[in-house]
């Protein structure tokens, strides 16, 4: 039943995945210029702090919830051989990685939000590449499956 389904749930799994990618791509900017541009407890850091709630909890959240009750279910389909197909297993883990990431975003944006950030716009301008790198090698892994 489910492999009927495939194109769908991989459709979803793609939007899905392009929404949370913006959001990991956007907040670790907005990150930047409220460490850089806007002094605790002004109307600018109050301004960001709205901006990094709303992106988290009303996109990336949902979004990454999604990509990954989407990955499940691709892998439910069996169209890819979990016990063979090992970029998967390569895949997961860097998905893994994407999704801690994000939750040191969240504990970021907490720190934010109670004016006790700890980290500097240069901190979050590195972070920032974090996910352009594992996007270009699950890209490839999916795309080239070179294993």
């Amino acid at each position: 039943m489910l492999a009927t389904l495939y194109p769908w749930i991989k459709a979803i799994h793609i939007m899905a995945v392009i929404a949370w990618m913006a959001g990991l791509f956007y907040l670790p900017r907005l990150f930047v210029h409220h460490a850089e541009r806007a002094k605790p407890g002004s109307e600018l850091s109050e301004t960001f702090k709205m901006m990094e709630r709303k992106l988290l909890r009303i996109i990336m959240n949902p979004a990454m919830i999604v990509t990954w009750i989407m990955g499940i279910l691709l892998l439910m389909t069996g169209i890819v051989d979990f016990g063979s197909e090992y970029w998967i297993h390569a895949k997961l883990l860097l998905v893994l990685a994407m999704t801690v990431f994000h939750m040191w975003l969240a504990k970021c944006r907490k720190a934010f939000e109670t004016d006790t950030n700890a980290y500097s716009g240069r901190t979050y301008r590195l972070m920032n590449e974090v996910p352009t790198l594992l996007m270009i090698v699950i890209v490839v892994l999916v795309v080239v499956k070179p294993f």
